[in-house]
């Protein structure tokens, strides 16, 4: 069963930083493409950063030159260093991964549970 662990999120000061992290686990074969979306109260989810396996990243406007995503492929782990975080930012927090699990010939999308983070101002 293939399944995708996030951190605990948490309560920050605005201005200040957390670091996210997601972890997959199960029998997984390979992992392409990994993301981090996040959904505010009555909002749409929204993409925040996509890294796909070799390192090449992007990110939404909203959060360019704040945020870093980063991926540990050994460990399929996807990371999320965000900076300056404003309470604009406050959101659930979701990874995906996009991933083949061991035997499969397709890829699938997979999600983690979500993780709260809320900025105060």
């Amino acid at each position: 069963q293939v399944q995708l662990v996030e951190s605990e999120g948490g309560l920050v000061q605005g201005g200040g930083s957390l670091r996210l992290s997601c972890a997959a686990s199960g029998s997984i074969s390979s992992i392409n493409a990994m993301a981090w979306y996040r959904q505010a109260p009555g909002k749409q989810r929204e993409l925040v950063a996509t890294i796909i396996s070799g390192g090449s990243a992007n990110y939404a406007d909203s959060v360019k030159g704040r945020f870093t995503i980063s991926r540990d492929n050994a460990k399929n782990t996807v990371y999320l260093q965000m900076n300056s975080l404003t309470p604009e930012d406050t959101a659930v927090y979701y990874c995906n991964a996009n991933l083949r699990p061991l035997g499969a010939l397709l890829y699938y999308v997979y999600w983690g549970q979500g993780t709260q983070v809320t900025v105060s101002s």
